[in-house]
């Protein structure tokens, strides 16, 4: 432990105050909106019993995520990113307002469930059009806070920073869930939402560089071109969406921690933690050895481990098996995110910033959100263990056709921009 804790103290990224800062508030955000999520979820199906409304969440939040991603990459490029993320901050908490309301049995009662649900979908809608201005102003803000040398490390940095959020956020849900009730749930949410807020604000406003001047469509169409003309920033975009688009066991864990595992609210609160405890292992171990050399290959063969996972997570019925199988999932998984991060940092030019990283949320938000409403359907249709075992086959089989008609990535070498 004592050689990991001096790494860090002569880490020269962290050395940067304002990127420590933004390491707090993405945090505490992604700790909020995981804590948001999980409770949605999980009341959503304890009200409808149905593994198609957790697919109707997913689509009520890739929607506007993909939708509104056509311009708010051109609004982020024109726009100052501290003030903007504060916005999309400021948004969120006021969605977790709303769930507290929707959450009371009073107002379930006076409205009925069906309405309540709707009701909830819309605010799931609301939270996915502030995400989709969120996640380019969060990408351009990084860029913005340390030397270009130092954006490997800050992506294992901010991916671990993501991870560690996504960890706490279901384990503290289920825990409170269990301990309280939902309103209170949704209030604690609020609080972190709140310091995540206070976090940003301690980051100073970034002046504007080359701020564009083309009109929107025009701008949008350079962001597209730009993705499409280079082959690895799209291959390894492609390849995330769609292997995790399949994989996307992760949206009926509800129905897992229901009805086949029967592990109750905090059992599903370490099943929904699993992914994100693997991904911060796999994170830690990356922040020391890189994955500059051969990180094609590594991006590849960890999306086939990934699939793996998935397909023996969608045939357990025992719970510690189930667990280690998303920690291995939520592992393999943190290393694509991490070379497919570093691909858009590195090959990226700071004016087309916001831009591109609106085109990789219309990817990332396609693979999962429509995974969870691929799930839901799925799930209806052939039943739950038979979809989620069909969905880790077809991440397997996404890889296979990606290695054969992906050679650039294939090849990929971090150091050597190859």
């Amino acid at each position: 432990m004592r050689p990991y804790i001096s790494f860090l103290i002569k880490n020269k990224t962290l050395r940067y105050k304002e990127f420590r800062s933004y390491l707090n508030m993405r945090v505490a955000l992604i700790l909020a909106l995981n804590m948001q999520m999980t409770i949605v979820s999980y009341l959503v199906y304890q009200l409808t019993k149905d593994p198609w409304s957790l697919g109707m969440i997913g689509i009520c939040e890739v929607v506007p995520a993909i939708g509104f991603s056509f311009f708010t990459g051109h609004f982020s490029d024109q726009h100052e990113k501290r003030n903007l993320m504060m916005w999309c901050i400021t948004g969120f908490a006021a969605t977790s307002l709303v769930y507290m309301v929707l959450s009371l049995p009073s107002f379930q009662q006076m409205a009925g469930v069906t309405t309540t649900v709707w009701l909830m979908y819309a605010v799931v809608f609301i939270g996915g059009a502030t995400r989709a201005f969120a996640s380019p102003a969060n990408f351009s803000l990084m860029g913005l806070l340390v030397p270009r040398k130092h954006y490997a490390n800050a992506s294992t940095w901010s991916s671990t920073a993501w991870q560690t959020g996504a960890v706490a956020g279901p384990l503290l849900a289920g825990v409170v869930m269990a301990a309280f009730n939902y309103t209170i749930s949704y209030a604690i949410v609020f609080l972190i939402q709140l310091y995540s807020l206070v976090a940003i604000l301690r980051i100073p406003r970034k002046p504007l560089t080359n701020k564009p001047t083309a009109p929107m469509l025009q701008s949008l169409k350079e962001g597209l071109t730009f993705v499409f003309r280079t082959q690895v920033i799209l291959a390894a975009l492609a390849l995330d969406m769609f292997a995790v688009l399949f994989g996307g066991a992760v949206a009926l864990l509800p129905v897992y921690a229901t009805d086949i595992l029967q592990v109750g609210e905090v059992g599903f609160g370490w099943l929904r933690a699993a992914p994100g405890i693997g991904a911060i292992v796999s994170l830690l171990i990356l922040s020391i050895v890189p994955l500059n050399k051969n990180a094609g290959k590594k991006l590849l063969l960890s999306l086939v481990g990934f699939g793996v996972a998935i397909i023996i997570f969608g045939i357990s019925k025992n719970f510690y098996l189930s667990f280690v199988m998303l920690l291995m999932s939520g592992m393999l998984d943190a290393v694509s995110v991490v070379i497919r991060w570093t691909i858009l940092q590195l090959y990226t030019p700071d004016e087309m910033r916001g831009r591109v990283a609106a085109v990789n949320t219309m990817f990332i938000s396609s693979s999962n959100e429509l995974g969870a409403a691929e799930s839901g359907f799925t799930a209806r249709l052939m039943g739950t263990v038979t979809a989620v075992v069909f969905g880790g086959c077809m991440t397997i089989g996404v890889v296979a056709f990606t290695w054969l008609k992906a050679p650039k990535l294939r090849e990929l070498q971090l150091d050597g921009k190859s």
